[in-house]
């Protein structure tokens, strides 16, 4: 079990009565903490709230809850957790490699999320899908709206940015915010709903013609 941390990037803590009761289970997730894994919890048991260590080991960290939502959208939730930590790994200057050296198992090679974000994301916002927005958004460490907005397209993305520059403000907040709290069970983070106001401006700057024809 140790040895299996060890070679781990990230663990996967799937949260339950019975996991919290577990001897074996409570020295895993600790091991895991101490060694600075990086941990993504899901939640497996209903009404379950975390307590005592595995509170303490958790904090602030969002999960994914696999009782609120069905199979196939909670591993796509757990999939976009773990994109995320993925990126956040590669979000580093890669360090190159002299001309006259080989580099072994270039399969493996993990592009930064800029290539990512340019090799999967086309520049027209209108044809995006809901995949291809979650890309977006995660590449700009949006994380709490990539799941609020998971069922939106490049289309209703575009609509959300207009709705929030002319409607009120407290307005938008407070229907995020009822949002947020009945599918995630979370507040909105202001941070985050700044950062994309901004990026989303940014985006459209780029495109103005494209953007007033259609919006």
């Amino acid at each position: 079990m140790a040895q299996a941390i060890e070679q781990s990037n990230t663990v996967i803590m799937c949260m339950s009565e019975q996991y919290r009761k577990s001897n074996y289970c409570r020295a895993e997730a600790q091991y895991a903490f101490q060694r600075e894994r990086k941990i993504v919890p899901i939640l497996l048991q209903k009404q379950y709230k975390p307590d005592g260590w595995l509170l303490f080991i958790i904090g602030q960290l969002l999960y994914v809850d696999f009782n609120k939502y069905e199979f196939s959208r909670a591993m796509q939730m757990l999939h976009n957790e773990l994109k995320v930590e993925l990126m956040a790994e590669t979000h580093t200057a890669p360090v190159r490699p002299k001309e006259d050296s080989v580099v072994a198992h270039s399969t493996t090679y993990i592009s930064p999320p800029e290539v990512l974000r340019s090799s999967i994301v086309s520049e027209n916002i209108l044809d995006w899908t809901q995949s291809q927005v979650q890309d977006w958004l995660l590449g700009h460490n949006l994380r709490q709206l990539s799941r609020l907005f998971a069922a939106c397209d490049g289309r209703s993305l575009l609509y959300l940015s207009k709705y929030m520059k002319n409607c009120e403000p407290q307005q938008i907040l407070d229907l995020l915010e009822a949002d947020s709290v009945r599918r995630l069970n979370e507040s909105i983070s202001l941070i985050e709903l700044s950062s994309f106001h901004s990026v989303m401006h940014e985006k459209k700057k780029r495109l103005p013609s494209m953007y007033s024809s259609n919006t």
